[in-house]
């Protein structure tokens, strides 16, 4: 797993404890999940239009920046519910190698 995933597992963890006027991330989860998902809800729209936008002003820059909002807030997710980036390394590393069309039709199994 990336350095900088289990950096961020490890800081995300420690926010949990942090006074939530101090730390964004703790006013996140001081708030609740509904909050966490709508930000991770505005950070896709976000990632979708920096995308789109690549096409008019051909800033890829921008789509990889709010493309690390996206993935950091879903990080936060996960430790909202007590998992980490491991979990999701690990479900990408065993869908290695499998075509998506058989990945999905074993997901019925």
């Amino acid at each position: 797993m990336s350095d900088i995933l289990k950096q961020l597992d490890q800081v995300l963890e420690q926010r949990k404890q942090d006074d939530p006027s101090q730390s964004y991330v703790a006013s996140l989860y001081d708030k609740g999940l509904e909050k966490i998902l709508k930000k991770i809800a505005e950070e896709s729209a976000e990632t979708l239009m920096a995308a789109k936008d690549i096409e008019h002003n051909g800033d890829k820059d921008h789509l990889v920046y709010e493309i690390a909002d996206l993935w950091f807030h879903t990080l936060v997710l996960l430790a909202s519910q007590d998992l980490s980036s491991n979990e999701v390394t690990t479900e990408l590393q065993r869908r290695f190698g499998l075509s998506g069309h058989e990945e999905k039709a074993n997901r019925s199994k």
